[in-house]
């Protein structure tokens, strides 16, 4: 059967639609030696070149839907690339043939936590639009004197530059004291969406946290900075939350708990390596495919007692029980 060009060439890994859209308008994309036009229909068996390099073709039944979860460290930016030099989430993931990583959403600079990333661009553009409502949880920090009122607005909805916006649920977490701690859910990904939600009752965000995307969990054992690719049945789940066939393939290996611990201990191991050679004049990192990374992180001490203080609660419990965490 054949397809649109830009949507083979976007899930061939070469851009997204709109650019390859933009490609083929300048002359960039031939089929068969002739120039393509917008509106062209491809099979898996004609010649694509993109500038004159042939194009790896494969029917969207053999490309293999995979998701990776990241866990983002505060400091990195969700674009590939970044004029002023600051480190990227795309830098660290594995190096992939014939597919590209596409981003589920975006967090910003200073947000941390989980991040998705897909080989399949319409299970990305889905899972991203507001009408399918999938639920981002997030545990916010936030500094000032927050009342019942407040939060009341906040729930009901809040007027904002882009429009109205509320949180669908919203939780205090224990403490006290100027800093204080809320779990709060979404059902659509605005920039900055939290923050100016906050922002209009006159608080600060002092910290951001994403533990939770649909029923996945911010896997536990997985430090800031590394990553782990799901196995079948979380993928499917992403998949029949917004109305996709189930996959039938996966590229994940299972492990045993000895094999884990290698894997573990390897992404940390590489992850040292990469921030070693960032702050190093002169050096880039290369990007690996080989083990997951992950950048050591301090393991959370908190008890209940201590909610409201500091990084603790990253590991914040978000009232779900955690039975989607990956292979992390």
């Amino acid at each position: 059967m054949s397809e649109k060009l830009q949507k083979v060439l976007a899930r061939a890994g070469i851009g997204s639609r709109r650019e390859m859209e933009d490609y083929i308008s300048r002359g960039r994309v031939t089929v068969d030696g002739k120039p393509a036009s917008l509106g062209d229909r491809v099979t898996p068996t004609q010649a694509i070149r993109v500038d004159g390099h042939p194009v790896q073709v494969a029917s969207e039944e053999q490309q293999v839907c995979r998701v990776l979860a990241y866990h983002k460290p505060e400091g990195e930016i969700c674009s590939r690339t970044d004029p002023e030099g600051r480190p990227t989430v795309f830098s660290r993931l594995p190096n992939i043939k014939g597919a590209r990583w596409i981003a589920i959403g975006r967090l910003d600079i200073n947000t941390s936590g989980l991040l998705l990333f897909t080989t399949d661009g319409e299970l990305a553009n889905r899972l991203m639009h507001p009408k399918f409502e999938v639920e981002r949880e997030y545990a916010v920090r936030v500094f000032g004197e927050i009342n019942d009122a407040m939060i009341q607005r906040l729930r009901t909805g809040v007027e904002l530059e882009d429009g109205k916006a509320n949180f669908k649920r919203i939780k205090a977490l224990p403490g006290e004291g100027i800093n204080r701690w809320f779990h709060v859910v979404l059902t659509e990904g605005r920039n900055r969406e939290v923050r100016r939600m906050w922002e209009s009752q006159g608080a600060v965000v002092s910290r951001l946290i994403r533990v939770r995307y649909g029923d996945l969990l911010l896997p536990k054992h997985l430090p800031a900075g590394g990553y782990t690719e799901y196995p079948l049945a979380e993928v499917n789940y992403l998949r029949n939350l917004v109305g996709l066939k189930d996959e039938v393939a996966t590229l994940v290996k299972p492990e045993d708990r000895t094999e884990r611990r290698r894997r573990l201990a390897s992404m940390k191991r590489a992850v040292r390596k990469h921030q070693i050679a960032e702050k190093t004049p002169g050096k880039k990192t290369e990007p690996s495919a080989k083990a997951n990374r992950a950048e050591p992180a301090k393991k959370p001490t908190a008890t209940k007692g201590q909610a409201g203080r500091g990084n603790s609660a990253q590991r914040q419990p978000t009232g779900k029980t955690p039975t989607r965490e990956g292979r992390g």
